[in-house]
C-alpha cells in the first residue's frame, strides 16, 4: 500500500500552458526577480563604455564642456541671446547636462535590443530589462558631469534656491522622458533598422525645439503650455530654474511636460510588451 501511494506521488503534476492576456501587462514581480540581471546589465554597460580609453570616464565632463564653449561662444556672445542675468557658461551647462543625458540614454535604449539579439533568442528574461539598464547606466554619466557643474556654480558664485528640493524630481522626468520614447524606438528598431540612423538626426532636431540655446521665455506665454508637451523642455527649464534660481518657475510648462511624459511612457509600455513576444523572432 505504502508503495502504491509513493508511485502516485513521483507521478509528475500536469503543467497547464495557457495563451497570456491580450492586454499587455507589467509584471512588477518579475522585473523585481531579475533585479540581479539588471545590476548586471547596467554595470556592464558603464565599464564596456570606457574600456581602451584614454581619459575615461573624463569624456562625461567632456562632451558637455565643450559644447558649453561652444553655444557660449555663438549663442551668447554673437548672437547675444538673453540668459535671464546668468553667465553663459551657467546658461548652457545647466541645459546641456540633462539633455547629454537624455540623448545618450535614448540613443543606449535604441540599440539595446539589437545589440543584445543573441541573447534574446536563446534565454528568457524579461526584455524591458534591457531599455530600462540602457537609461539606468548613463546616470553614472550625469553624476560625473554634476561635479563640473558644482565647481562652476562656486566659481561664478551663483547659488541655488528653494527649486534645488525638485531637482531628484526633474532627474526622474528626464529618465522617464529617455525610458519612454527609448521603449518605442527600441521595438522599432527590432524590426526597422532604419530607425537607428534616424534618430541621431532626430536628437540634434529635438536639441533646437528644446530651451537648449535659449530660454524658454522666448516662447509667448499663451503658447508655453502647448511647448511643454516636448517633454525635454519642462526638463530643460526646470534644471535651469532649481539650479540657479533665476527666472519664474517653470510652472505650467513643466507640468505640460510631465503629463507628456505619463501618456508616453504609457503607450511605450503598451507597444513595447506586445511586441514582446515576437522580437525573439524579427530581431
Amino acid at each position: 500500500m505504502a508503495t502504491a501511494t509513493t508511485e502516485i506521488a513521483a507521478i509528475p503534476r500536469p503543467f497547464r500552458i495557457a495563451a497570456s492576456s491580450r492586454i499587455p501587462v507589467v509584471r512588477l514581480g518579475e522585473l523585481w526577480a531579475y533585479r540581479e540581471l539588471l545590476y548586471f546589465f547596467v554595470w556592464r554597460d558603464v565599464k564596456v563604455r570606457y574600456k581602451q580609453t584614454a581619459i575615461g570616464a573624463a569624456w562625461a565632463i567632456l562632451q558637455p564642456f565643450l559644447s558649453m564653449i561652444v553655444f557660449s561662444l555663438f549663442f551668447g556672445r554673437l548672437a547675444k541671446l538673453s540668459t535671464n542675468g546668468l553667465p553663459y557658461p551657467i546658461f548652457y551647462y545647466c541645459a546641456l547636462l540633462p539633455w547629454s543625458y537624455f540623448a545618450g540614454a535614448l540613443q543606449s535604449a535604441t540599440n539595446t535590443i539589437v545589440e543584445h539579439q543573441r541573447l534574446i533568442t536563446k534565454i528568457y528574461f524579461p526584455r524591458l530589462v534591457l531599455p530600462i539598464s540602457a537609461v539606468l547606466s548613463g546616470l553614472v554619466d550625469f553624476a560625473i558631469a554634476f561635479v563640473m557643474l558644482i565647481a562652476m556654480m562656486l566659481y561664478y558664485k551663483v547659488t541655488p534656491g528653494k527649486g534645488l528640493l525638485l531637482l531628484p524630481g526633474l532627474i526622474l522626468l528626464a529618465l522617464l522622458t529617455a525610458l519612454a520614447f527609448g521603449l518605442w524606438l527600441s521595438a522599432l528598431n527590432a524590426v526597422y533598422r532604419d530607425v537607428r540612423y534616424a534618430v541621431p538626426f532626430m536628437i540634434q532636431f529635438w536639441m533646437f525645439v528644446s530651451p537648449v540655446a535659449y530660454s524658454a521665455s522666448l516662447v509667448p506665454e499663451r503658447w508655453r503650455w502647448i511647448y511643454g508637451l516636448n517633454p525635454m523642455a519642462g526638463v530643460v527649464e526646470g534644471f535651469r530654474w532649481a539650479l540657479t534660481d533665476h527666472a519664474h518657475a517653470p510652472g505650467p510648462l513643466l507640468w505640460a511636460s510631465a503629463c507628456g511624459v505619463v501618456f508616453t511612457l504609457l503607450g511605450g509600455v503598451f507597444y513595447f510588451r506586445r511586441m514582446e513576444g515576437t522580437l525573439a523572432d524579427v530581431v
